[in-house]
């Protein structure tokens, strides 16, 4: 079911990307349709155009002539760490070694669960034997990666009181502060711990003990987990605002300001760095790329279209992360535009009308993208074309009355991972499922046993899931 809430204007939709999806504002929206629409755009590019392989008024379909033609991926590599929740500073790791056997080996409860009021929105992240977590309540914990074992918690979230033990003594929540939930850690190359939160602030802690070096309070809350880079901390906010800060000494940088939006998924985009340039995802459907350094403007492209038919569309979000990958930005926005974009230039190379709230992965010569609907998309990186398709819910074989539950009742399903040749998403029902990455064919699944929606990583040979009950799964 989807989960809507009441920003700051009294009007304003805000979709939520949660494990449950129950409903908790005032406004409710019982279906979510694919969106309609029709394409303006020419079928030749020039300087500002981007190509449409499919018109916006058309299903996404395999190409026929690419039925069973076989494309590279590289070979399967070990990771030793994770230190981002994309893995590096490009979001961009293209093929893992782990999980080969994908049974669970250990499931460990790290802190309070999701619900009406708090949700678990930050991926798990890793560096030296451990990983690192954070709950719905801003509590970081840090946790053997091997046993499953608590080395350390810290509990983070604002005091209510002078009494709160271990709460943060001068940063007062705000009473009933319904976006005082989530947010997401990460890793720097000092071993320093990086925490954005819900409850309006950044903080530094030490990735070894847990102690806290520098807060900083933001003056809106922050749903998507940081970035850390060449000494700089890079963060969105539910307000449109990407922040930037010293990690050193937690200085506040630069700041860049896009397009005011009254709806967003509330569970925020992590921005991706290459080289000096910093390339960000709003929820006005913005994708911009800037000098990191400065915040100078490089370029702006607008991943978001119309439609007549579902008032949905409208909300623009590009929920997920923007992935870099050998010159080229792909990026998937809710209001139905999937696209390449070139980093240098920010000239438009290719876009499919799909409406995701994922983040796509990029391996060799294709990049797999989960929708909305739950259908997985395997596209060529060069030109857009659909090598295959697979729809995990399976709408066809629905009757009449099951798609109208399903329709009030979606199963969501995460950013996917490529592991030894299996291409892996969790779902908001508690499923895992490996498909086979040159044909998309079913080929595992298993019982993970709670509602999954945040991505799964690779450290060695095992790959770790934060689910919305607060658990983290080992997967081997």
């Amino acid at each position: 079911m989807s989960r809507l809430m009441i920003s700051k204007r009294s009007v304003a939709l805000v979709a939520l990307m949660s494990a449950s999806m129950a409903v908790t504002g005032c406004s409710t929206v019982s279906k979510l349709n694919p969106f309609g629409g029709k394409d303006k755009n020419k079928s030749t590019a020039s300087q500002g155009q981007r190509i449409s392989i499919i018109a916006f008024d058309q299903k996404v379909e395999a190409n026929e002539s690419l039925k069973g033609a076989d494309f590279f991926l590289p070979e399967p590599a070990a990771v030793t760490e994770w230190r981002l929740p994309g893995g590096n500073a490009e979001q961009s790791i293209e093929h893992v070694d782990a999980g080969k056997g994908f049974q669970i080996a250990w499931k460990k409860g790290f802190g309070k669960k999701g619900g009406k009021t708090f949700h678990v929105t930050a991926p798990p992240v890793s560096a030296n034997g451990r990983i690192y977590v954070m709950d719905g309540e801003a509590d970081v914990v840090a946790i053997d990666a091997k046993s499953g074992s608590q080395i350390w918690r810290k509990d983070l979230r604002p005091a209510a009181g002078p009494t709160k033990k271990g709460g943060f003594l001068g940063l007062m929540p705000k009473k009933n502060d319904r976006l005082g939930f989530g947010g997401g850690v990460a890793v720097g190359p000092d071993n320093k711990l990086y925490v954005a939160s819900g409850f309006r602030f950044v903080a530094q802690l030490d990735a070894a003990t847990g102690n806290l070096g520098w807060t900083q309070q933001t003056s809106t809350p922050i749903h998507g987990a940081p970035t850390v880079v060449d000494g700089r901390l890079f963060v969105v906010s539910t307000d449109n605002e990407l922040l930037t800060y010293n990690t050193e000494t937690g200085a506040p940088g630069w700041t860049y300001q896009a397009l005011s939006e009254p709806a967003r998924i509330l569970a925020a985009s992590t921005p991706a760095v290459s080289g000096d340039t910093v390339v960000a995802g709003f929820a006005s459907g913005e994708l911009v790329a800037l000098r990191a350094a400065n915040g100078n403007d490089l370029w702006s492209e607008a991943l978001s279209r119309a439609s007549r038919t579902n008032a949905l569309s409208e909300i623009r979000d590009i929920p997920g992360r923007p992935v870099i990958y050998k010159g080229d930005v792909f990026a998937v926005s809710h209001s139905g535009v999937f696209a390449a974009t070139d980093l240098r230039s920010g000239q438009a190379r290719w876009s499919l009308p799909v409406t995701a709230i994922t983040t796509p992965w990029v391996a060799g010569d294709v990049v797999f993208v989960v929708d909305k609907a739950g259908q997985v998309i395997c596209v060529s990186r060069e030109n857009g074309s659909v090598y295959w398709i697979q729809d995990l819910n399976n709408t066809e074989a629905l009757t009449k009355k099951q798609k109208k539950k399903r329709a009030k009742h979606p199963i969501l399903w995460s950013t996917p991972i490529l592991a030894n040749g299996r291409l892996i998403t969790m779902s908001s029902a508690g499923e895992a499922v490996a498909l086979n990455a040159k044909t998309g064919a079913k080929e595992k699944t298993l019982k993970i046993g709670a509602p999954v929606l945040i991505n799964p990583i690779a450290v060695g040979d095992t790959l770790y899931v934060v689910t919305d009950d607060a658990e983290l799964v080992a997967i081997r």
